[in-house]
């Protein structure tokens, strides 16, 4: 059944967008005017939002295109498919049919490109795909963990538990990841800030007193010279030094991002003091939530193994894992390589041990993503608070050199002429 993205107006003028999916135009005509909304632009799309606008009741030119350039500025969040997952997971348990469940859903999301994915999903639906088989069209939306945990949910009768299990995990995801960044954006903008003002003051200000103590003729001092030799460099070179800034940052992600640099900046980055452990903490943190998550919901270990082996992101520690994965194949357990690894604390080792021996390895795993997600929230803090300071004494011994450097030849000047 296609799906028609429209625009319409009411009887009192106020304009409508909304998404149906309906056999054809008449369908959709017919649908509108129940509804007292006069039709005046549609266009079929699919997930992707793909498709030639058409004006009601006009002809289109072949060839021609209307793009609505709101939508580009348009994502969809984890947050928006945490409400949506949640909304669906009560009307499920309230009985409601899936089919209908997802129509009300699609009514209901304000997000545009979230509307058209789940009009999508409900269309195949109805044309009898399974549940996880029409969210998994959509990958970038719903992620490998989210559609098997579908799967496993449908194959046991457990739909509505599974859609509750997955708004909570990907609510908590969320509140992690805001944590971290709600902590760092006050140093980061601090920190971007300073760097402004100083390239400022060294591009426009210190050029201009330099050609004052230039006319004066006088020796200046060491760090006045420093800071004239810097402002000298940033003036007449900073278009270079720019693009070589650009270019050598562009060279650095592509290269974190290779094949071969990936497994190497991981490494570095968990032997980084401090950051290292945070690093660290974080990944077990999503590690046994995730896992914590799958195994409660159904999903085999060695698929659950799997799907956490990509959600670490750190391709270290996802070697482990693949290891372990490899392993459990075998007839291990999940505790023997992650202890062999030395990369997993001991006390996780120890109560994913404990777990498979008593057959809770699914509640210990939770106990071990609280503990750490309660761990990485406090070090955030501890190191948001050490870094204000820091950043403090670090721009007031900027602001003193640049007094110093700029007084002292004063001074001196003022000396010699009252000498």
């Amino acid at each position: 059944m296609p799906v028609y993205e429209y625009i319409g107006r009411t009887q009192g003028g106020k304009t409508l967008k909304g998404v149906l999916d309906v056999d054809n135009v008449r369908a959709l005509k017919a649908a509108l005017r129940r509804e007292r909304v006069f039709l005046t632009e549609y266009k079929e799309t699919n997930s992707k939002g793909s498709g030639a606008a058409i004006k009601a009741g006009v002809q289109q030119k072949a060839g021609s295109r209307e793009v609505d350039l709101s939508e580009l500025l348009v994502r969809i969040s984890p947050m928006d498919v945490a409400e949506m997952t949640r909304q669906l997971a009560t009307l499920v348990r309230a009985g409601v049919p899936l089919v209908d469940a997802m129509a009300a859903i699609v009514e209901q999301t304000e997000n545009p490109k979230l509307k058209r994915v789940l009009a999508q999903t409900r269309t195949d639906l109805n044309e009898g795909a399974s549940f996880h088989n029409a969210l998994g069209k959509h990958p970038k939306v719903f992620g490998a963990t989210y559609i098997n945990m579908v799967r496993a949910g449908e194959s046991s009768g457990t739909l509505e538990i599974v859609l509750q299990r997955l708004a909570d995990f990907t609510e908590s995801q969320v509140r992690l990841r805001n944590r971290i960044i709600g902590a760092i954006t006050y140093p980061v903008i601090m920190l971007c800030i300073s760097v402004l003002i100083v390239a400022a003051m060294m591009v426009l200000v210190v050029p201009k007193i330099t050609i004052m103590f230039e006319d004066l003729g006088a020796e200046l001092p060491l760090i006045t010279r420093v800071l004239i030799f810097i402002s000298d460099v940033l003036s007449t070179w900073w278009p270079l030094l720019l693009l070589g800034a650009i270019g050598g940052w562009g060279w650095f992600e592509r290269w974190r991002r290779s094949d071969s640099g990936a497994p190497k900046w991981d490494a570095m980055l968990l032997k980084v003091p401090i950051l290292g452990d945070l690093v660290r903490k974080i990944a077990i943190a999503r590690f046994s939530r995730t896992l914590s998550t799958l195994l409660s919901s159904g999903v085999p270990l060695l698929t659950a193994m799997e799907i956490v082996e990509n959600v670490v992101s750190n391709h270290v520690l996802a070697k482990v894992l693949g290891e372990a994965r490899v392993a459990i194949r075998e007839g291990d357990t999940i505790s023997g390589p992650l202890k062999r690894s030395a990369e997993f604390p001991p006390m996780v080792v120890h109560m994913v041990a404990i777990g498979e021996r008593s057959g809770e390895l699914e509640n210990m795993l939770k106990n071990v993503s609280e503990s750490y997600e309660s761990q990485v929230d406090s070090r955030v803090q501890a190191l948001t608070s050490i870094l204000e300071p820091i950043m403090i004494v670090g721009m007031g011994i900027l602001v003193a050199f640049l007094v110093a450097a700029i007084l002292l030849p004063m001074m001196k000047l003022t000396s010699a002429v009252r000498g």
